[in-house]
């Protein structure tokens, strides 16, 4: 077993996935830094979504390992574990579209979301402790919610609507969050908070973006992965990437992405 780096809270190791003999994503070596935002980048069909699938296990990977290194506890392998016992393990994600409870206050999507409220009736007949709304406060001040707890989830725009379900993942406490484009959709004002939000929240757990938006992937990465044609093209800090010329040809200058 390679020595692994006390910093490194996720590993993916030779990832290979085929769907009908097409190779969404060929030998693909990442290592994701604790307490980072990590951005996977690059030109649709590049695979980055099919990554987090494969993270997450909503997709099976054809060959490869993924690799949870959890603070204060032993490795875990997620490559065979179902999706709700790798949430389980302490890594949550978070799709494209929001998917708050839209008739429950932000409140009770919050107290729906902890550790232990597994469903309504757990929610009903057990009342969250004095611990547990300070948690959710706590956090709802990270996402810049906490005045709008008896505000109906779907009366919010959809900016906050994103940021509700960042804080739904974050009161859970995952060591590692994963976001699909979340920026998607936004304003410039609101897409500039996203990133000042990200870069809060990565104070207490690592975040794994997939992003189109180049601005707010300048705003808010620390490691920057380009995919391209399933594979990794170049892994690096933002100036780095955005200074390569090979990026630039197959990415950037593309047109199709902002």
């Amino acid at each position: 077993m390679p020595h692994i780096d006390k910093d490194t809270v996720l590993k993916i190791n030779s990832i290979s996935v085929s769907f009908d003999g097409f190779y969404a994503l060929t030998d693909v070596d990442i290592t994701v830094k604790r307490g980072t935002v990590h951005f996977f980048i690059g030109p649709n069909g590049a695979g980055k979504t099919t990554l987090l699938d494969i993270i997450c296990a909503k997709t099976k990977p054809t060959m490869g390992t993924v690799i949870f290194y959890p603070n204060g506890r032993d490795r875990v392998r997620l490559t065979g574990l179902k999706e709700h016992e790798i949430v389980r393990e302490g890594v949550g994600r978070k799709f494209q579209v929001p998917s708050v409870f839209v008739n429950l206050t932000v409140l009770d999507n919050m107290i729906l979301s902890l550790k232990g409220h597994k469903g309504i009736w757990d929610s009903i007949f057990r009342r969250p402790s004095k611990e547990d709304f300070n948690r959710i406060d706590a956090v709802l001040d990270k996402v810049d919610l906490r005045g709008c707890q008896d505000l109906k989830a779907g009366s919010l725009a959809h900016g906050k609507k994103q940021w509700l379900e960042i804080a739904m993942q974050l009161v859970q406490k995952p060591e590692i969050i994963m976001l699909d484009e979340p920026a998607a959709g936004m304003g410039k004002a609101e897409t500039i908070k996203t990133g000042e939000i990200l870069k809060e929240i990565k104070q207490e757990c690592t975040i794994i973006v997939v992003e189109h938006d180049m601005e707010f992937v300048k705003q808010a990465a620390d490691t920057v992965t380009v995919l391209h044609e399933g594979k990794v093209l170049l892994e690096g800090n933002i100036s780095d990437v955005l200074a390569d010329k090979t990026v630039r040809a197959v990415y950037l200058g593309r047109g199709g992405e902002r």
